[in-house]
């Protein structure tokens, strides 16, 4: 079962419930919302859309970027964590089904109270087999006061030059106003002043996308509830052996 979700702001699921009802409450949602995107992916270029914008010129906004889609692989991929220690992204997919954050940096509120949400459910996504990776704009140095600061137990990573978010098309040129903002969290390599547009895929062990949520209003996010509800439903998909 293969899911995805780049539409505007999501119902937050809180009602009290148990799982069960809970997972097949956001799987009908979600369902919706994957007709209205199916219908609005086949109107443009497929060769557009599979362009990776490693190669391409970045787009001015954030309504503008090609992202990779469910069912292609992440590319490869090495960044370094909140110790400065490099990470290879795609042997450590392998180990375990995984849960990825693309979020613009500690800076940010909307991003601090996204980190503190997905705090908020990782001992139960631990506990279902999965591991939580979040990459931001962020030098390592303020990855490791976004860790500290809310207490993270998830792996963060930095990507202050923007190869990761470029990679994965959900790169975009940040509005003038940011450049300070940008130059100071990224410790002058994010030169380009770019962001990535918020996101959360969901990957199997061999880095396939099964599920993505990709929202250009960065002041959206998806809930901690309806993120556990679909990693719930993806669980035995991406435990799959291939």
């Amino acid at each position: 079962m293969k899911l995805t979700i780049k539409t505007s702001p999501m119902t937050n699921f809180s009602t009290p419930g148990d799982g069960i009802k809970k997972a097949t409450l956001a799987l009908s949602i979600l369902s919706i919302f994957c007709l209205a995107a199916f219908g609005a992916l086949k109107d443009k270029d497929k060769n557009t859309l599979r362009t990776k914008q490693a190669d391409t010129a970045i787009p001015a906004k954030p309504t503008d970027i090609s992202p990779l889609l469910i069912g292609e692989s992440v590319p490869q991929l090495t960044l370094p964590d909140a110790n400065g220690n490099a990470v290879n992204l795609n042997q450590k997919i392998t180990e375990k089904p995984t849960i990825l954050i693309f979020y613009r940096g500690g800076w940010c509120p909307f991003c601090n109270k996204q980190l503190a949400g997905i705090q908020s459910i990782e001992s139960d996504l631990r506990k279902m087999g999965y591991q939580i990776l979040a990459i931001s704009t962020d030098s390592p140095e303020n990855l490791s006061k976004s860790r500290d600061k809310h207490q993270l137990t998830y792996t963060l990573l930095s990507d202050s030059e923007l190869s990761a978010a470029k990679q994965f098309g959900i790169a975009f040129v940040a509005p003038k106003a940011y450049d300070q903002i940008l130059t100071e969290g990224s410790n002058g390599k994010n030169a380009a002043h770019l962001l990535p547009v918020p996101s959360v895929f969901i990957l199997d062990r061999q880095g396939i996308i099964q599920f993505e949520y990709i929202n250009p209003d960065f002041k959206q996010r998806i809930s901690p509830d309806l993120l556990t509800a679909v990693a719930t439903t993806l669980l035995k998909d991406v435990k799959a052996k291939r």
